[in-house]
C-alpha cells in the first residue's frame, strides 16, 4: 500500500558555536539555516475543508512559525535552544520534540546547515 510524504519548509537565520569541536567552528559564527519537517500519512481525509489531504498545509506553518520566531530566527542557538553543542543532529531532534510536543505528528525533521551539508531525524 502505498503512502504520502507532506514536506513544508521553513528558513531561519541564526548563530552557534561548537564548544568541543577541534575546528573553526568552536568559535561563535552564522548560517543560513533550512528546515524540513515531514508528516506521512496513508488515508486522505474523507469530507470537511480537508478532504482529499493528509493534511493541510496550513496546519504545519501555523505550528511550525511561531517555533521558528521564538527559538530559531536570530538567535544564538547555543542560548535558546539550551544545548551546549547544538550540531546539525541536535537541532534536528530538537526542532522534532519542539514540534512533537505541539501535537504534530512528523515523521522526520531534515536540518541544512550549509548547502552542502544536511541532517535528517526520522523515527
Amino acid at each position: 500500500m502505498g503512502s504520502f510524504t507532506l514536506k513544508k519548509r521553513f528558513t531561519f537565520e541564526a548563530a552557534h558555536h561548537l564548544p568541543h569541536h577541534d575546528g573553526k567552528c568552536r568559535r561563535l559564527h552564522g548560517h543560513s539555516w533550512v528546515g524540513w519537517v515531514e508528516v506521512k500519512g496513508i488515508e486522505l481525509q474523507a469530507s470537511g475543508p480537508q478532504a482529499g489531504m493528509v493534511l493541510d498545509f496550513d496546519c504545519l506553518s501555523s505550528t511550525v512559525k511561531p517555533m521558528v520566531e521564538r527559538y530559531l530566527d536570530h538567535y544564538c542557538l547555543n542560548d535558546s535552544l539550551e544545548l551546549e553543542s547544538p550540531t546539525s543532529e541536535a537541532i534536528a531532534l530538537w526542532v522534532f520534540r519542539h514540534l512533537r510536543e505541539e501535537g504534530l505528528q512528523l515523521s522526520a525533521v531534515t536540518i541544512e546547515e550549509t548547502c552542502t551539508s544536511v541532517c535528517t531525524y526520522s523515527e
